[in-house]
């Protein structure tokens, strides 16, 4: 159709300018899904081979975990857990950086929030004090991250090795703590003192232990996301860590956002370990992190580093372990045999299924 002043009106365009953000988020959250799901057979085999009841094995291993509110709230409230601590290795990720020291910063953040929580009564109001706690843990996992980010900045240090050996070094360090200034008077384990219930965070899920974490590791994981994909700060941090030398070429220097990265992905496992003994445990005990930092990272990983995907990868693997747990309790199951479902279910989640999806999404 002619236009008015003598040119051809152009063609309107119908077709759809393909959403990449979008199809990598379907890419990750397919990468978590599909693996695992295939990963369910595992379990099924082996608890078929290994159990003198499969029957009730199987029963206890997939239904156990959702069968009541106890057994719901306390898989909640590890995923939260594990929630919290993949958020902080996914965002070192996301940096450019490797934080291999969330076990220390959870243990160590853990005893700092301890430290707090047992001021005696009546100096500051107990919402305050459980306030101050939880700053104590991340300010304490934030050093111990950001002082791998700022050897690597200035030194040229790996971050994956200095967090690891400043991790190590330091977790005797809590166990000095637990065993010598914190630990109780009243009974023989190795721990502290029962928080008074004012200090600990709200339950949500009574008898369980799930607490008012879940919905905070939530909002920060939204949070996150947020910064990530809808801030200018936030697309400088992500192409600084996906892509250095693009970034170089657009202005953006990459090792600006070393010590960021490592310092907020300890702050939020030095988080964690508040959660777990503001919340979970009511008190710091000896080793209470108990691997979480490890299977953290497996978390992030079967993720994709993308955020919302942290939310299933961590609710699985939280599942799958009270799965074992159940069927441990419930029908005999054998300690080493769901110990071996653990880590094969983890080693197939791990296949970058997702991947594919990106790429033909591209196509």
């Amino acid at each position: 159709m002619n236009r008015p002043g003598g040119g051809i009106k152009p063609p309107r365009q119908t077709k759809k300018i393909p959403d990449k953000a979008r199809q990598r988020l379907f890419g990750n959250f397919a990468g978590v899904l599909l693996p695992l799901a295939g990963a369910l057979l595992i379990p099924s085999l082996i608890i078929f081979a290994g159990s003198p009841d499969p029957g009730k094995s199987i029963a206890a291993f997939f239904v156990g975990p959702w069968s009541n509110s106890w057994f719901l709230g306390n898989t909640l409230d590890s995923a939260a857990l594990l929630l919290t601590a993949a958020l902080g290795a996914a965002f070192a990720f996301k940096g450019g950086c490797f934080n291999l020291g969330g076990e220390g910063q959870i243990y160590l953040g853990g005893c700092a929030a301890a430290a707090v929580l047992l001021v005696p009564s009546g100096t500051v109001p107990d919402p305050l004090l459980a306030a101050s706690a939880g700053c104590a843990a991340a300010a304490v996992g934030a050093l111990m991250g950001g002082a791998s980010g700022l050897l690597r900045r200035t030194a040229g240090a790996n971050e994956l090795i200095s967090s690891f050996l400043l991790s190590a070094a330091l977790i005797p360090a809590g166990n000095f703590l637990v065993a010598g200034p914190l630990r109780g008077r009243t009974g023989n384990l190795l721990a502290s003192e029962a928080f008074s219930s004012g200090r600990l965070l709200p339950k949500l899920l009574p008898p369980s232990v799930l607490s008012v974490s879940c919905l905070i590791a939530l909002g920060l994981v939204v949070l996150a996301h947020l910064f990530i994909h809808y801030t200018s700060a936030g697309y400088c941090f992500r192409v600084s860590g996906a892509a250095p030398e693009l970034a170089r070429f657009g202005g953006i220097t990459p090792e600006a956002r070393f010590v960021p990265a490592m310092a907020v992905s300890g702050a939020l496992s030095g988080l964690c370990g508040f959660f777990a003994t503001a919340g979970t445990y009511g008190m710091a005990y000896s080793g209470f992190s108990g691997g979480m930092g490890w299977t953290a990272i497996a978390a992030a990983l079967v993720a994709g580093n993308e955020m919302l995907a942290l939310v299933p990868a961590s609710l699985f693997l939280a599942a799958l372990k009270s799965g074992s747990d159940s069927a441990l309790l419930q029908a005999g199951f054998g300690f080493e045999t769901a110990a071996f479902i653990q880590a094969a279910v983890l080693l197939l989640a791990a296949l970058p299924l997702g991947k594919r999806f990106i790429s033909r999404g591209k196509e």
